[in-house]
């Protein structure tokens, strides 16, 4: 067994290791403990051979042998105490003994095998002071000397209790000292790691947050531009049919092309104004989270601040009440649309009118990109608790000029996206008359949006 942390530095146990030492300097002291303790031993020897009868130079090997047990104390703490134990008749190995029992104290060794060896030394010690001190003040009996009978007694307990008691004390208050330190190292090693778990989630969460707004402004713009520059290219072509057929026509459709592109540029100007003001804010946030971890926002507030965001910009987002402007640029650009609502309108948040206008605004791109000169039905019904709104248009005309206008398939899934994001249902596929119908419906008030 070994001692707990003695071995151990702040840092850790280091790469080399001597035997059972992980330190050079536990070497040095180990074995310079070990030559002090055999030089004692084995001047005590000299007095054990002649009270024993033996002949002093076995006295003084047999004392270098004991002494120099201590060396052993961190790897076999419990033998060598028992060495010190069995030498206390010889009255030898004074030093081992304290140093022993200090080692043991401070070991892992279970406190119950601790108490009963700590017993035996104090036993063994006590009964040969009694007898050494007794045989002292008998040959001091002749003298001025007479001390009563309770001084051998008391000589002999508390020379017993000087020689186990301070070692035993000192190695439990250093055995518990290490043990404390090694708890707290775990303990600021596993703060580490939670910290280093806590930042990678942050992290992740930032960078899902950095998504869902890549995604929404890719979304927003999307609808911006390919609803815009889908109505200037089919009144573009427009131009061309009838700019020598009909001049004036053909002026007035340049002119719409032309509030449509300032539209256009509008939209988008006030949407990379919302980026950069993003973009600034974001820094800030950054900088003041450098300063410290802990005292970072929590993760869940990323997702919300995300969706604040959201809701605060579609305050000056389109509305319902700018579906018949919606509706008249189509018929502008040649489209045969109907517009009915029905139901009385219920208040809504200004992230479900923005949404239900962007899906009815796709679908009327759609139309014009794959559907030309197809007539269409724009319907609103505001039922209490949800708005449904259907967009279906006709077969194609086979005489309608196309547009060539291009298509990323991205229109449909940012509709699905949109709706669903808000705890609504949306449908689309074609009709039976050759025709295809886009429908959706949205809670007035989803769970979350105000």
């Amino acid at each position: 067994m070994t001692v707990t942390g003695a071995d151990q530095d702040a840092t850790g146990m280091t790469a080399r290791r001597y035997w059972w030492w992980d330190r050079r300097r536990s070497v040095v002291l180990d074995v310079g403990l070990a030559l002090v303790s055999a030089l004692e031993c084995a001047l005590e020897g000299v007095g054990f051979a002649g009270d024993a009868g033996l002949p002093v130079p076995l006295g003084v090997v047999f004392g270098l042998v004991v002494g120099s047990a201590l060396v052993l104390r961190r790897r076999w703490p419990i033998a060598v105490v028992l060495v010190s134990i069995a030498v206390t008749p010889a009255e030898m190995a004074f030093l081992m003994g304290i140093v022993s029992l200090y080692t043991l104290a401070a070991s892992e060794v279970p406190r119950r095998i601790t108490v009963v060896l700590a017993g035996m030394s104090f036993a063994g010690t006590l009964i040969v002071t009694f007898v050494r001190t007794q045989q002292d003040v008998a040959n001091a009996a002749d003298g001025d000397f007479r001390p009563g009978p309770w001084y051998v007694p008391l000589v002999s307990l508390f020379m017993s209790l000087g020689l186990t008691g301070p070692p035993v004390l000192y190695g439990l208050y250093i055995g518990a000292r290490r043990r404390l330190m090694e708890s707290l190292r775990e303990r600021a090693d596993s703060l580490e790691r939670e910290l280093s778990l806590l930042a990678d989630r942050a992290e992740e969460r930032a960078e899902w947050a950095r998504t869902e707004e890549r995604t929404r402004i890719a979304r927003e713009m999307h609808d911006v531009v390919a609803h815009r520059v889908s109505l200037m290219v089919v009144h573009a072509a427009a131009i061309q049919a009838v700019a020598l057929k009909d001049p004036a026509k053909a002026v007035k459709n340049a002119a719409l092309v032309g509030d449509m592109g300032r539209q256009a540029l509008t939209e988008l100007r006030e949407m990379l104004g919302v980026l950069r003001s993003g973009d600034a804010g974001n820094a800030r946030e950054r900088q003041g989270s450098a300063a410290s971890v802990a005292s970072a926002v929590p993760l869940a507030a990323v997702g919300v601040a995300a969706a604040a965001a959201a809701a605060a910009e579609a305050e000056d987002g389109p509305c319902l009440a700018d579906l018949e402007a919606l509706v008249g640029q189509s018929r502008q650009a040649g489209m045969v649309v109907e517009l009915s609502v029905e139901g009385d309108p219920v208040a809504c948040g200004p992230l479900v009118e923005q949404t239900a206008y962007r899906v009815v605004q796709e679908a009327l791109t759609n139309v014009h990109k794959h559907a030309a000169g197809a007539k269409t039905w724009v319907r609103l019904a505001h039922r209490g608790s949800e708005i449904a709104m259907q967009v279906e248009n006709g077969p194609s005309e086979g005489g309608a000029a196309d547009a060539g206008l291009p298509s990323g398939g991205n229109g449909l899934v940012g509709m699905r996206e949109r709706v669903t994001a808000l705890g609504g249902v949306f449908v689309s596929g074609p009709t039976d008359a050759g025709g295809f119908r886009v429908s959706a419906v949205l809670p007035a008030r989803p769970r979350g949006v105000s």
